[in-house]
């Protein structure tokens, strides 16, 4: 896939009836023009206008580069 990445998105949630916290995640299939990401970056993504089937989403910015 180029010019395609999948960001990790976390999201907590209470359970209702335990008052557990629990941690829920979502893959998005962002757009990224420079392929610039990489592994284990920390992105901005931002939603757009349907690019392909599955990707609904574009990179803005790399807040924070993988080591």
């Amino acid at each position: 896939m180029d010019k395609t990445v999948v960001v990790e998105v976390l999201n907590t949630v209470q359970h209702p009836l335990y008052k557990r916290t629990i941690r829920r995640t979502s893959r998005l299939k962002a757009h990224d023009a420079d392929n610039s990401c990489s592994v284990g970056d920390r992105v901005r993504v931002s939603s757009t206008r349907p690019l392909s089937k599955d990707k609904r989403w574009r990179v803005v910015e790399i807040i924070e580069k993988a080591r």
